[in-house]
């Protein structure tokens, strides 16, 4: 499998694949790369609509050029490959934003879950990921609303903003709640539209399906939530070691 930058031949047969509706996989098989590669490659410059094979080759080359930005503190650790963890931070913004969020509110989260501290101030984060100071306000804002990230101050009275292991618990449960909400206004509608109707019976199996769905979440994520939380017992050994004499 080759290895290093996609070539600017590359990038239009990824141009010509994705105009013939072609999957991610089918490709990646066609260039012998990993789909992962096409899939960062498309998302970070536009998207399956808006991709350009020549917008796309600048843009590589422009960031290649660019000066690398000095990683924010409490990101870098000794023995850690900085090149690896930018590439798994790239793979994860891309996985954030085929799960549906913003462009910069995915890489502001990827940031903030590959921090060592798991929490950075805004200044580093602009730092970083080289973006305006307005791009990552807005992009907290939102990932504060949905009850992803903290805010605090640290000592130096700076906003810190922060993710803890309790992020996905919340995420996951914030989720469920969606559901349930596609549940209620579902039923809404069936009354609205008259029971027996076909809209009516459509939107019954949307709400009984949501509320199975949401409460099936709930459950899973209390209970694991509960097994993750509890240390295990220690158990005294049956045939104790003898004293050293």
């Amino acid at each position: 499998m080759p290895g290093g930058r996609l070539t600017q031949q590359e990038r239009q047969k990824i141009a010509l694949g994705l105009a013939d509706s072609l999957a991610y996989a089918e490709i990646a098989r066609g260039l012998d790369r990993p789909t992962s590669t096409i899939t960062r490659e498309v998302m970070r410059n536009g998207g399956p609509t808006a991709y350009r094979a020549d917008l796309a080759h600048r843009a590589t080359e422009h960031r290649a050029h660019r000066r690398r930005p000095t990683p924010p503190a409490g990101t870098p650790a000794p023995g850690r490959d900085d090149e690896a963890v930018r590439e798994y931070e790239e793979s994860f913004t891309t996985l954030l934003m085929q799960q549906g969020l913003p462009k910069m509110v995915a890489r502001v989260l990827a940031c903030l879950f590959v921090a060592d501290a798991g929490s950075l101030t805004a200044s580093e984060l602009v730092q970083h990921l080289q973006v305006s100071p307005a791009s990552v306000s807005k992009a907290v804002a939102f990932l504060e609303e949905q009850g992803l990230v903290r805010r605090s101050r640290d000592e130096r009275r700076r906003d810190r903003y922060s993710v803890d292991d309790d992020v996905w618990y919340q995420s996951t449960i914030a989720s469920a709640r969606g559901i349930a909400q596609v549940a209620d206004i579902a039923r809404r509608g069936v009354t609205v539209l008259g029971p027996g109707r076909p809209a009516a019976v459509r939107l019954e199996n949307i709400a009984r399906f949501s509320d199975f769905i949401s409460e099936s979440i709930f459950r899973a994520a209390e209970q694991v939530r509960e097994v993750l939380s509890t240390k295990p017992e220690v158990h005294p050994s049956p045939n104790p070691a003898p004293p050293l004499t």
